[in-house]
């Protein structure tokens, strides 16, 4: 569905909108701006990274954003971000995306004409909105999310699904890193150009805080995941170590019995009218003797 937002003669440069694209939506648009066949396709496929192009008439960029129904349980870049393709030049900025934008919505009911002169101030206010979402997702669900984890890991005796509720959140920040590490030709093209104005360090700082927010959860993340095998580690370890304390009682209590249990005709302690008791004893002053041996070396 191709919808025009604004027009050249009332803001400066034409603003048109693509939902849902497809081939002929770009029949008429392909002549009218020139837009090369390469940018064309890479707009029509599913599932490219952030990256910016130059040609003679325009420029091409990609932008990802999270959208705002994200599945906890998504592990793909499909999934987790949604992709926004944006042709612009001096008078015309064509956005594309397959699915609604909030931002993008946000922009078409109200549009600050006045903020917005040109058509980049338009790209760079969508783009910073684009880093935002990745910002709110960290603040407004990933965080809490860790911060549950994180008191399971320490304090509940039961973290079935943790793992895999763990995996889900480290694939969705790895896939985001990997987004937010190719956005950094995006912001440098509007801050190191002589475009360089108070909305591009706007978008340059948010840039750099959600680069940096995000290589400190992942580290968060990974650090959370080492603690949880090492407590796991610990708690099999005490396991092992009580069944071995168990088995080391019984070891000498088993030979003794199964020496007397072999019922040998030469065995006079067999006869003996005292050996059953004798025996018990013995077996209790060693369970006694094994017990008091771990209890000076630590063990118990």
């Amino acid at each position: 569905m191709v919808r025009k937002i604004l027009e050249l003669s009332t803001s400066g440069f034409e603003w048109i909108d693509i939902l849902e694209p497809t081939k002929a939506d770009f029949i008429e648009l392909k002549e009218k701006y020139r837009l090369h066949d390469a940018s064309i396709n890479d707009c029509l496929q599913i599932g490219q990274l952030p990256k910016i192009e130059e040609f003679d008439e325009y420029h091409f960029l990609i932008i990802r954003s999270i959208p705002s129904d994200l599945d906890s349980f998504s592990d793909t870049l499909t999934e987790i971000s949604d992709r926004v393709s944006l042709f612009f030049g001096e008078k015309f900025v064509i956005t594309v995306h397959r699915n609604k934008i909030d931002y993008i919505e946000k922009l078409t009911t109200n549009f600050p004409i006045k903020k917005l002169s040109s058509s980049k101030h338009l790209i760079n206010h969508i783009a910073s909105e684009a880093l935002k979402t990745f910002e709110n997702l960290l603040i407004n669900k990933l965080t809490p999310r860790l911060d549950n984890y994180e008191e399971m890991v320490f304090l509940h005796k039961r973290r079935k699904g943790f793992l895999q509720q763990l995996y889900y959140i480290k694939r969705q920040i790895d896939l985001i890193r990997i987004i937010l590490t190719l956005y950094r030709d995006i912001v440098d093209f509007f801050h190191v150009s002589a475009f360089q104005n108070i909305y591009t360090q706007d978008l340059k700082d948010a840039y750099n805080r959600c680069s940096t927010l995000y290589r400190n959860t992942a580290e968060n993340t990974a650090q959370l995941l080492s603690i949880y095998f090492n407590i796991e580690s610990n708690h099999t370890n005490d396991i092992m170590r009580t069944l071995t304390i168990i088995s080391v009682f019984f070891m000498p209590l088993t030979f003794i019995v199964g020496v007397y249990g072999m019922n040998f005709k030469n065995m006079p302690e067999l006869e003996w009218y005292y050996g059953y008791p004798a025996v018990m004893i013995m077996m209790a002053f060693l369970a006694i003797l094994i017990y008091y041996w771990f209890r000076r070396r630590k063990w118990l």
